[in-house]
């Protein structure tokens, strides 16, 4: 049985802290929806009504094209082990690149990876639980290190040249890039 809340409580901030995977959804009219799964020491929560992710580039923008244009984000955490459960975070994002002025305290909370292109900063309007029944159990055998290994080779200026062109969604809605290359914090690089 599904149970809403106004905020994430103690026990959903402490299920938060154990799953190494979430998925995030994002639309905008007319657009088409966005699922992405995420992975990394990547989700903060910065309190009962906020939380936040770190995001690396990849093959699009379409997260942030969306918040731009709608602002409307859901957050799923699954329980794959036991016990059994869904957590769904729905809220209003926006982006956070290196460039605004809100960003060295935001990226504060986090330890940066190579690659890191953004944080989505999402004020909760509601939280659901809910059974996970149907969700198998599996467990975690590794991290994949492939992204942040790509991301610690790139000559930073290369990096950025990719980077810069990336202005638009796959339905044109525009995204703003970064105006930098963020290495990560010492000791993230793969070898």
């Amino acid at each position: 049985m599904a149970e809403f809340f106004e905020e994430l409580g103690d026990a959903h901030i402490g299920m938060i802290a154990k799953q190494p995977v979430f998925f995030v959804a994002t639309a905008a009219p007319d657009a088409r929806i966005n699922l992405s799964p995420k992975g990394y020491d990547a989700f903060r929560v910065l309190g009962p009504k906020q939380v936040a992710y770190l995001d690396l580039g990849g093959s699009g923008n379409e997260t942030h094209a969306h918040l731009a244009a709608d602002g409307r984000i859901t957050i799923m955490f699954c329980n794959f082990e036991q016990p059994a459960l869904i957590l769904r975070i729905y809220g209003k994002g926006r982006p956070v690149l290196p460039q605004d002025a809100e960003w060295d305290e935001v990226a504060s909370q986090f330890t940066l990876l190579p690659g890191t292109r953004q944080i989505f900063v999402i004020d909760i309007e509601a939280v659901q639980s809910s059974c996970g029944w149907g969700v198998p159990l599996m467990s975690l055998d590794a991290e994949r290190t492939t992204l942040l290994k790509a991301h610690s080779k790139l000559d930073p200026e290369a990096w950025m040249e990719k980077t810069k062109g990336r202005t638009q969604s796959i339905d044109g809605l525009p995204t703003r890039p970064t105006d930098r290359y963020i290495e990560g914090a010492p000791g993230t690089r793969p070898d």
